[in-house]
């Protein structure tokens, strides 16, 4: 894994310029929760089609790193875990089965998102449903008192934020003064090759898809814009440690196709 030690003071999110629809008035923030709302339905498969199935190797490998911060720290199970932009629920499932003494809280801005999740736990097992626990919520607002979790995830969410810096404070803010925070999200591959083929997948056949699965023609052409103008690798970390972060360190997957993101509120957590 790659460490960032020099974060650039100046440094601005492309993202936060790039909407999922041009509504005159309306803020990211609501443009997200209407476009989540909008696909909901087709979510899962989505993800699972667009990401050829990767997305589940890339939830497990984010969260074996986790583990091992979690083992060198002598902290083998968080206690409380919050899963920010949440969305059907995937990582808070897989981080329920991990550990099995956890309680996991699930926050996202979508309601028909967390539909999708609730009717997910309607089917769990008991012993996970009692430990897992859905609100609808802003990211950039989180409803949980400071200093409530021992980590914090969120999977393809932090592009979508309105404010990014604004969104990782209140990350900061609700986690344990030893807690952690872990970060998945797409990115644009940098090889030679890679990159032109990255390009014409995500440009061409991904909106495509996504415009006759979803019924929502912008969603899907946003995804691509909006993963080339975030901040990436070490310029994702720098932005993370200007938040007051500690130690991110990133670990590129899939020839740099996802990103996933470490980082402490202490300084010797890492």
């Amino acid at each position: 894994m790659a460490e960032n030690n020099n974060p650039t003071p100046d440094r601005l999110s492309g993202a936060e310029l790039v909407n999922p629809y041009s509504a005159d008035g309306e803020g990211k923030t609501r443009q997200v929760e209407r476009m989540f709302d909008s696909i909901a339905p087709a979510y899962d498969f989505m993800n699972l089609a667009m990401t050829l199935g990767l997305c589940t190797r890339w939830r497990n490998q984010a969260l074996d790193l986790v583990e091992q911060v979690l083992l060198r720290a002598g902290r083998p199970t968080p206690a409380n875990v919050l899963d920010v932009a949440t969305g059907t629920g995937d990582v808070a499932f897989e981080m329920a089965r991990r550990w099995p003494a956890a309680r996991i809280t699930g926050v996202d801005l979508s309601a028909r998102m967390l539909r999708v999740a609730e009717k997910k736990l309607e089917t769990a097992h008991s012993l996970m449903s009692r430990r897992i626990t859905f609100t609808q919520g802003d990211c950039l607002q989180l409803p949980f008192p400071d200093n409530s979790f021992d980590l914090v995830t969120v999977a393809y969410g932090v592009r979508n934020f309105e404010h990014l810096s604004q969104g990782y404070a209140e990350m900061l803010r609700v986690l344990k003064s030893k807690g952690i925070l872990c970060v998945i999200e797409l990115s644009r591959p940098e090889g030679s090759l890679t990159a032109p083929l990255y390009d014409f997948y995500s440009r061409m056949l991904i909106p495509l898809a996504g415009r006759l699965v979803s019924g929502d023609p912008r969603a899907y052409t946003y995804l691509p814009e909006s993963i080339a103008a975030a901040p990436q690798r070490a310029d994702m970390c720098a932005i993370m440690n200007e938040a007051g972060f500690h130690g991110c360190v990133w670990k590129s997957l899939t020839f740099g196709a996802v990103t996933i993101y470490l980082a402490c509120k202490r300084a010797d957590n890492l």
